[in-house]
């Protein structure tokens, strides 16, 4: 049965938050989107999601009808005090605290604290999020518990039950490729490839069996490797 909330997708423009957003299109009876400009290198992929709305309401006239809203928010200041390969000219290298340096503290954290902001004033009570703890570079918020945390919290914050679903969360790569065509079949599949964005460095380029980008970054060698391991199992 279809379920009769609002829901508001944290919606980047890339493989995960594509997928999420079909996933919360087959559920909900209305669904918002949300996209952050922080600064980012790869910000092609705030030009890209406006794309892959469009495609998604051409191509799945069902989910056309549930599309609502879209939202792009101003987080400048997150740039402004992060110093990473995200948001600087730097090269990708792990630190000495183990983490890559395209981790962006807090980023999360604060993503979904705004996220809850606007859905309380939608009218929506649940947020769609592409975390994962599976292939997550070990991002620490992307982790199940952090989602968990932040569920309670800001449905204690707004003193309404605010829902946080991560459908992507213990899944891998070839999984998500796996899930977007169960939601969508090869349509959809295609759609991710041609039209959505991962590449740290923001590169389009040439256009690869898995999508765009440099080929060479921890996104694009995540999201082929992924690719070529849901064609393997086909």
């Amino acid at each position: 049965m279809q379920d009769t909330r609002k829901a508001l997708v944290l919606f980047s423009g890339g493989q995960d938050s594509t997928t999420c957003l079909a996933w919360a299109l087959e559920r909900y009876a209305e669904v918002e989107t949300l996209a952050f400009d922080y600064g980012q290198r790869h910000r092609v992929e705030l030009d890209c999601r406006n794309t892959v709305r469009a495609e998604i309401a051409r191509q799945f006239p069902a989910w056309a009808g549930k599309l609502g809203a879209d939202h792009l928010l101003d987080l400048a200041v997150l740039g402004q005090v992060s110093d990473t390969a995200l948001t600087r000219e730097r090269a990708i290298e792990l630190q000495a605290n183990g983490l890559p340096n395209t981790f962006v503290p807090g980023r999360n954290l604060l993503f979904l604290t705004f996220a809850a902001t606007l859905a309380y004033r939608r009218g929506a009570s649940v947020l769609v999020g592409g975390m994962c703890e599976t292939d997550f570079s070990g991002y620490p918020d992307c982790r199940d518990n952090t989602m968990k945390a932040m569920q309670v919290a800001l449905s204690l914050g707004l003193d309404t039950p605010m829902t946080l679903e991560t459908p992507l969360m213990f899944i891998d790569k070839a999984a998500t490729w796996h899930l977007a065509e169960r939601l969508g079949g090869a349509v959809l599949v295609d759609l991710i490839v041609e039209h959505t964005h991962t590449c740290y460095l923001g590169e389009r380029g040439a256009l690869h069996a898995w999508g765009h980008g440099c080929g060479h970054c921890p996104a694009c060698d995540l999201r082929a490797k992924g690719f070529a391991g849901y064609r393997a199992a086909a």
